[in-house]
């Protein structure tokens, strides 16, 4: 889903950048500006909820960040919630 969302993203003119893991995901955000981040939770490395954690944490307090995940349950949002995140999608998603 990564490369479909990235290449969506791009021909509608938007400028991305992609991880894919959460110590390269964590290394983009603290070297970067970006208007919005979309994190999934189940990364290698550093999970998704650790990372929105650290992001908010550190500079980049004020950006964004929407959870795109497959984790369902009602504990995985609130989970995501408190993590850092403003909002929870999940996937499959037409």
């Amino acid at each position: 889903i990564l490369a479909n969302l990235a290449d969506y993203l791009g021909l509608k003119g938007y400028t991305v950048d992609c991880a894919q893991d959460g110590l390269s995901g964590l290394h983009l955000a603290a070297t970067e500006h970006y208007d919005l981040i979309v994190l999934d939770i189940m990364l290698p490395g550093i999970d998704g909820y650790t990372l929105c954690k650290r992001l908010r944490e550190d500079a980049r307090r004020d950006t964004p960040v929407i959870m795109l995940t497959a984790r369902d349950q009602l504990d995985d949002r609130l989970q995501g919630f408190r993590s850092g995140a403003d909002d929870y999608l999940l996937k499959p998603f037409a």
